[in-house]
């Protein structure tokens, strides 16, 4: 098979993706005319630290937004984030799962450096993320900056364990991985809306209250720049948008008759619910919710100097676009890590742009890290590397691999080469420049390469804490 470089077999199939969408009817802003990324010449070295804006959808497959494909869901607003930005093609989550990936962006570091974070994903009281641990929160707090999270926190429970115990100033939100949108019953069958550490009531569809809270954090008088993390739980299940408040109560019915924590469990999957006309109504409900931080933020006066980084915490499930990727959420192919990321920050980066880079969720803890003039902690090395210099003065995104690691799920990234083991032990090694599905194995063509790509695996990986036993 012959190699063809990313760039131009990217550029081949996002210009396929273009002229898809629009035929599909999107409209004109969710396909921008784009460029390959380049910094911004001569930027000032000494420019003000900027404000630091992380969203994160839940569940959010790759190719849910128009700009990114879908043919179905209209997002006009996250669409103009990426027309004023840099859409990334090759983004990935730390992991396939919620709670691992979030403890891979908080720390900057493989999930499997801390116990909490061999939980896929974290599920009772007893696992969570060590309040001694630095965090992005806890290391910009260092650095002079204002902190708050507001939404999915899922990095374990109170009492040990909560955002403001980690470095955030402020929080706003639900502990647990999940809950119903309305009376915020949630994973351990228990109310689950939480002011600092205090229950906080307010029975409005979730997504209005999240999007409320940070319009008005936004919006503040700040003496200091800030890091908010706005970590909406759309459009995970339950299956619900905001007119939905009377299968939601049907719902919360169940989780309240459930008599143990597993029928608590199958009340929230909703397997019985759902379809892709909801999906696409809690997509496009997110995508408003955006656009109403983003118009705040813009009305405040803080958007020229404030970097906006919107993310998933994994690929897609059930209802999920995904094409042409295969996988979803729980698994490593392509469908259940690689995720949409736009990056804007009008002061210092130039819109309209697109990069094919590789780049996963613990690169960003660094490149925030960096830009905030926060020095990481030596005694917890990061696993990222900062992508500052390659946003900002035009040097090449450092060289390393990307690696994941579901528990007998292997994956891999260098360049355009991936290394996969399924769950039965099976290795596979896919180009993806050429392959996206990951159909073609090459393997067998290049066994040297397999052994190479898996010896790295396997050398990051004896690093790692074990999965227990029990």
């Amino acid at each position: 098979m012959p190699e063809i470089s990313r760039r131009a077999f990217a550029g081949l199939v996002g210009g396929g993706a273009v002229t898809a969408v629009a035929t599909a009817g999107t409209t004109a802003e969710a396909a921008p005319a784009e460029r390959p990324f380049k910094a911004r010449p001569g930027g000032p070295a000494s420019a003000r630290r900027p404000n630091l804006l992380v969203i994160l959808g839940d569940d959010l497959g790759w190719a849910d937004l128009s700009s990114y494909g879908a043919p179905h869901i209209r997002t006009p607003h996250l669409d103009r984030l990426a027309r004023q930005g840099v859409r990334f093609t090759d983004a990935y989550s730390g992991s396939a799962t919620c709670s691992p990936t979030r403890f891979s962006l908080y720390t900057g570091r493989y999930p499997g450096r801390t116990p909490g974070g061999l939980a896929e994903p974290i599920a009772n009281r007893a696992q969570g993320l060590d309040p001694n641990h630095p965090t992005l929160a806890s290391q910009l707090k260092k650095a002079g900056y204002s902190t708050a999270l507001i939404g999915k926190w899922h990095c374990g429970w109170l009492p040990d364990y909560s955002p403001t115990k980690s470095g955030w100033d402020e929080f706003f939100g639900n502990f647990g991985g999940v809950l119903e949108y309305f009376s915020k019953l949630g994973q351990l069958g228990t109310y689950d809306l939480y002011e600092g550490d205090a229950e906080y009531q307010d029975l409005r569809y979730y997504t209005e209250v999240l999007t409320e809270r940070a319009v008005e954090y936004v919006g503040r008088d700040h003496d200091k720049p800030w890091l908010l993390n706005l970590n909406f739980t759309t459009p995970h299940w339950p299956w619900l948008a905001e007119d939905d408040a009377e299968t939601g109560a049907e719902i919360a019915a169940k989780i309240r008759a459930a008599k143990n924590q597993a029928e608590v469990s199958r009340a929230l999957n909703h397997y019985d619910g759902g379809s892709v006309e909801k999906y696409t109504q809690m997509v496009e409900s997110l995508d408003a919710a955006v656009g109403e931080v983003l118009t705040a933020l813009r009305r405040s006066g803080q958007e020229e100097n404030t970097l906006v980084l919107f993310a998933s915490d994994n690929g897609g499930e059930r209802y999920s676009y995904n094409w042409p990727l295969s996988g979803e959420k729980f698994v490593l192919l392509e469908g259940g890590i690689r995720v949409p990321a736009i990056v804007r920050w009008p002061a210092r980066i130039d819109g309209r742009q697109v990069s094919h880079e590789p780049n996963f969720s613990p690169d960003w803890t660094a490149t925030l890290l960096e830009l905030g003039g926060a020095r990481p902690d030596p005694a917890y090395p990061l696993d990222g590397r900062s992508l500052a210099g390659y946003l900002l003065r035009d040097e090449d995104v450092p060289e390393r691999d990307l690696f994941w690691r579901v528990r007998a799920n292997r994956a891999l990234r260098r360049g355009d080469w991936k290394y996969y083991r399924d769950e039965t032990g099976e290795d596979h090694l896919y180009n993806l420049a050429a392959d996206s599905r990951e159909q073609a194995d090459l393997g067998p063509d290049r066994p040297e390469l397999l052994a190479e790509l898996k010896a790295s695996w396997e050398k990051i990986a004896d690093g790692l804490l074990p999965y227990p036993t029990a």
